[in-house]
């Protein structure tokens, strides 16, 4: 998958996550779209161990959507880990 594709797929997949999993979190747009990045990293990883496919292939739904729970987890772990050492 090419680069900007990995870009917009994590920009879907961050914006995702976040609305499905609201909340203060820290990080702008720029923390979504990494997020999203790494979520689309990470499920695609784990989508692959469990063989189940190859993961995210393009900006499709398939890959939106498997991008988007890996940026879910992603962000929960996020959440755990920033909600410690943070004082809001």
């Amino acid at each position: 998958m090419s680069f900007l594709a990995w870009i917009v797929v994590g920009l879907i997949a961050g914006w995702l996550a976040k609305v499905i999993m609201p909340g203060r979190e820290p990080g702008g747009f720029l923390m979504t779209m990494l997020i999203g990045i790494v979520g689309a990293v990470f499920g695609g990883w784990i989508w692959r161990a469990t063989g189940m496919g190859v993961g995210a292939t393009g900006v499709n739904i398939g890959s939106i959507f498997i991008a988007t729970i890996g940026a879910l987890v992603f962000l929960a772990i996020w959440k755990a880990i920033a909600g410690k050492t943070a004082s809001y």
